[in-house]
């Protein structure tokens, strides 16, 4: 009985992109623009881009479009809570591999980044990836079981976190201490360039493969996320256009 408690049917998947993976087709062309926030008039919304919850009653981060040396970005203000910034789209990672976006993160005035982000990132970029839960072990399908009755949203097969950290070096492997599903990527460490927009590029497929230990299925959603700070001082962070090219 526990086991078939843990196991994944069609109407009662443990993976919220069972549905997406079927009905929404993948990306074609040599780049897909997941996020072109330049295009953005400040101020608009960035449809398709959304609010995502991690923690049910959270208050959100605020997240709009404004404009910054030239051009338009999306600001994350975390005062409270915090909230990710999300889309849903399927993106094959064998065909586009290559990930290529840019942050920036600043220093609050009175605020002391060693106090505030200590152990949480300044900023993170998320990747979702769908796949068959019913391959993974009775403790992870138990943890994924889980998630969909704790978080808002539930969780996805996996998920592969960039983030921007203080102290731990860049190309850290990071395991999250609730769900083995979910892993940290150190791509940005250090203060040195706080303030400064950083120009990021990733081969996803390397990624995934050296956080994960297997190949990865497609991609059913790229987020953002800036939270308040380990303190609960105030965060922000700034986000570009976010792009999957091919490996041509």
């Amino acid at each position: 009985m526990l086991l078939g408690a843990c196991a994944s049917t069609p109407d009662d998947p443990l993976v919220w992109s069972d549905d997406l993976a079927r009905a929404l087709p993948r990306e074609q062309g040599e780049v897909v623009e997941v996020a072109r926030f330049s295009r953005v008039p400040p101020g608009a919304p960035p449809a398709p881009w959304e609010q995502w919850f991690v923690r049910r009653g959270n208050a959100p981060t605020e997240y709009r479009v404004v404009e910054v040396d030239g051009t338009t970005v999306l600001e994350a203000d975390a005062q409270e809570g915090g909230s990710g910034f999300s889309r849903k789209i399927r993106v094959d990672p064998s065909r586009h591999p290559l990930l290529e976006w840019r942050w920036r993160v600043t220093a609050e005035p009175g605020t002391r980044l060693e106090i505030a982000s200590g152990t949480s990132p300044l900023a993170r970029l998320s990747l979702a990836f769908h796949g068959d839960a019913n391959k993974l072990d009775f403790d992870d399908r138990a943890k994924l079981r889980l998630a969909m009755v704790l978080t808002a949203n539930g969780l996805p097969y996996a998920s592969l976190v960039y983030v921007w950290m203080l102290d731990v070096p860049a190309e850290t492997v990071i395991r999250s201490p609730y769900t083995d599903r979910v892993r940290y990527l150190v791509v940005e460490s250090g203060a040195q360039r706080v303030g400064e927009w950083v120009t990021m590029r990733r081969n996803v497929v390397e990624d995934y493969r050296r956080a994960f230990g297997e190949e990865p299925d497609d991609i059913v959603a790229v987020g953002v996320m800036t939270d308040p700070g380990d303190d609960y001082s105030r965060r922000r962070g700034f986000y570009g256009d976010i792009t999957f090219r091919s490996g041509k």
